[in-house]
């Protein structure tokens, strides 16, 4: 397994990984995609040859993004990784890519002296993301509610 910084090209391949994950990862167009790549600090995916297997899109604060979860986390901290969504293929899912994934995010996080901050859905709830997250190392720092959706907030120190 081979990890690689994302590019528009993969694009649709993100967005199909994505769409395998709803409600978890959050529905997101392709044009969307394209953009969240635009802002990303640090996109990254896992390849097996040239097939990605999974994926992680993080930003750094006061991007201009419309999401009310990243816009939580500048609203209550000045300096953070933003873990906009990490996804992987269902075929490749209980093999350890996600942790793979998230030892990269830690050493980015590290050499950025930043704390990595995500948020999980509680409403639909998603417990094996919660899960996941704690055994990263994060603790839940908050709890935001949207009209239909409800999310923990969650933040790991670097």
């Amino acid at each position: 397994m081979e990890f690689k910084s994302l590019g528009i090209k993969d694009t649709p391949n993100l967005w199909k990984i994505n769409e395998e994950g709803l409600p978890g990862t959050g529905e997101i167009s392709l044009d969307a995609m394209s953009d969240l790549l635009n802002l990303g600090e640090f996109c990254i995916g896992a390849f097996e040859e040239e097939k990605l297997l999974g994926f992680v899109i993080c930003l750094l604060p006061n991007r201009s993004y419309g999401s009310l979860n990243y816009a939580w986390f500048n609203d209550n901290y000045t300096n953070f990784l933003y873990v906009d969504r990490i996804a992987v293929s269902e075929k490749y899912r209980n093999k350890k890519i996600g942790s793979l994934l998230y030892e990269k995010v830690i050493s980015h996080a590290q050499k950025l002296d930043s704390p990595i901050a995500a948020e999980v859905s509680l409403k639909p709830p998603n417990p094996d993301s919660i899960r996941f997250h704690k055994r990263h190392g994060f603790v839940e720092v908050g709890v935001l509610h949207h009209e239909k959706k409800s999310v923990t907030m969650m933040l790991r120190n670097s």
